[in-house]
């Protein structure tokens, strides 16, 4: 007898074109979700992108480079209308520099004699680089007639060299020194201490650099560029340090710095680069974090410049937008949404609402200028008049964001509220709003986080001045953050690169801040339905 065999199934679900279909259903599936991930890691990618380029653009600025002096303060140098004028003595910047210009003379004697050497020697710091120096010193009148160990910012360009940017750079061994002698044409001439005279040196040179490459070379404490180098010999210009002796140098060891970018081409020259060189290797350059970024105002000089009144004016235009918006749009969200009869007005509201919503910001700023400053005759460029144009642009977002939070309030609270004897206005305020308040919050901190990175109306309302001061009210002339960044990024110096970088790190920092006060403030208070 056989084995009976089960039936086959009937169900349309067991067929074999209805198994190939799951498969496919459940490869589809799986599809998705690659393309879920895909689409996140090529989100995640150019985010990390994003922030590596800015923030590795930006470290520089978070250093500089002092150069510390001992400077005599002569009363008659620092103080000529006399000590008890400490609003002059302030303001003596070109005696304070006389001080700074007699020490690196003092420091390199060979820059004293020839006028374009000096002004080449001075360019290591900025004139303006001493107002803090006077500062100090007319704050504390007791230090004029002492000597007292200041510090002034390096220049810019130098700075940039020195963390490693405005030219490529390569050190090399050149050999041992033979004889140094000066030539007919106030050339010097090196030979080596042994008979090929350099052959690793030269061929280094002629095949791994440029034609028009500076090469300094280092003879103890002097530096010296090349100018040619022919037979046994390296044809040399003096640049910096104090000059050997000439003759016989003991087999004194040479080496030689090659910098790819030809000196034409560049901000700092050969000798001011041998001469800051010199003067970190005496210690009397040292590199700090740069604080001032964060507590000096603007400056026409990247190195003594802050982002100061730029932080302070951002913080009182949100301040301004704040009291204007937040109150507005969320009394006009309750007006709407819980008092307001539907009819053709109302919903023309609405639609409006939502269209402003989407207008570009430079709208905004055309109807500031054309209503509060050139109507009102508002102030140009101050917190107050850039806080209220702000304040128009995200009051629809408000307004929107707390539509919402009241639409998802239950209206189950609503009816128990009235059921039990409340008012209207009782069951809105004391039930309805305060439940809907952290969507509300939500909707009002995003909305201020947007403004706060908004530029075109700021810039149409004038608040793109140069503010050398920190403002101490929004009736005073300052400007934000945004404005900043724009201002900095067209400015023509190297240094303003890093600076505007910089700036964009804290811009970024507080967005992230608002942004999470905002997520804190949802998941703290939000309820579920």
């Amino acid at each position: 007898m056989t084995d009976a065999q089960p039936p086959k199934s009937t169900s349309p679900f067991g067929s074999e074109a209805a198994i190939a279909r799951l498969k496919d259903r459940h490869a589809a599936e799986r599809r998705f979700k690659l393309y879920g991930q895909l689409a996140i890691g090529i989100a995640l990618s150019a985010l990390f992108v994003l922030a590596y380029s800015i923030i590795s653009n930006a470290a520089p600025a978070f250093t500089k480079h002092e150069i510390v002096f001992h400077l005599t303060l002569d009363a008659e140098t620092v103080a000529p209308n006399g000590v008890e004028d400490t609003q002059a003595t302030a303001s003596n910047i070109s005696g304070f520099y006389s001080l700074i210009q007699d020490d690196l003379r003092e420091t390199f004697p060979e820059a004293a004699t020839e006028r374009q050497l000096r002004r080449e020697l001075y360019a290591l710091v900025t004139r303006l680089a001493v107002l803090d120096i006077a500062r100090e010193t007319a704050e504390t009148p007791a230090l004029i007639g002492t000597t007292k160990r200041f510090t002034a910012p390096l220049s810019d360009d130098l700075d940039l060299y020195l963390k490693g940017g405005i030219t490529a750079r390569r050190t090399l061994t050149v050999g041992q020194a033979g004889r140094l002698s000066v030539l007919e044409s106030g050339l010097y001439s090196l030979s080596d201490s042994g008979p090929d005279g350099f052959p690793e040196f030269k061929a280094k040179i002629e095949t791994d650099t440029a034609a028009d490459s500076s090469v300094l070379i280092r003879l103890q404490d002097a530096w010296f560029r090349l100018e040619a180098h022919s037979g046994a010999m390296l044809t040399l210009t003096h640049l910096a340090g104090a000059l050997p002796q000439l003759g016989e140098q003991q087999s004194a060891e040479i080496s030689a710095l090659v910098l790819f970018v030809a000196q034409a081409n560049r901000a700092v020259s050969d000798r001011q680069i041998a001469w800051a060189i010199l003067l970190q290797e005496k210690g009397r350059i040292r590199r700090k974090q740069n604080f001032d970024l964060l507590t000096k105002a603007d400056s026409t000089y990247p190195e003594l410049a802050g982002a100061a009144a730029a932080i302070v004016g951002s913080i009182f235009t949100m301040l301004i937008t704040a009291f204007f918006a937040i109150p507005v749009g969320i009394l006009a969200a309750v007006y709407l949404e819980e008092f307001a009869p539907k009819n053709r007005l109302t919903n023309m509201i609405e639609v409006n609402i939502n269209n402003l919503a989407a207008v570009p910001s430079i709208i905004f700023g055309l109807l500031g200028a054309a209503v509060f400053l050139n109507f009102f005759g508002m102030p140009r460029s101050v917190p107050l008049v850039g806080g209220l144009v702000l304040g128009l642009l995200v009051l629809p977002t408000v307004i929107i964001a707390s539509r919402a939070a009241l639409k998802s309030v239950p209206p189950s609270i609503r009816t128990a509220a009235l059921g039990l004897g409340a008012s209207k206005t009782q069951a809105v305020f004391h039930h309805t709003l305060p439940l809907a308040a952290p969507g509300i919050m939500t909707g009002a901190i995003i909305a201020m986080a947007r403004a706060l990175g908004e530029t075109a109306p700021l810039l149409l309302i004038g608040m793109v001045a140069f503010v050398n001061e920190v403002p101490t009210g929004p009736d005073q002339e300052s400007t934000a953050l945004p404005v900043l960044i724009y201002k900095w990024f067209s400015g023509a110096e190297r240094a303003w690169e890093p600076m505007t970088s910089a700036v964009i790190v804290i811009l970024l920092v507080f967005l992230i801040l608002m942004n999470l006060v905002a997520v804190l403030v949802r998941r703290r208070f939000e309820r579920r339905w």
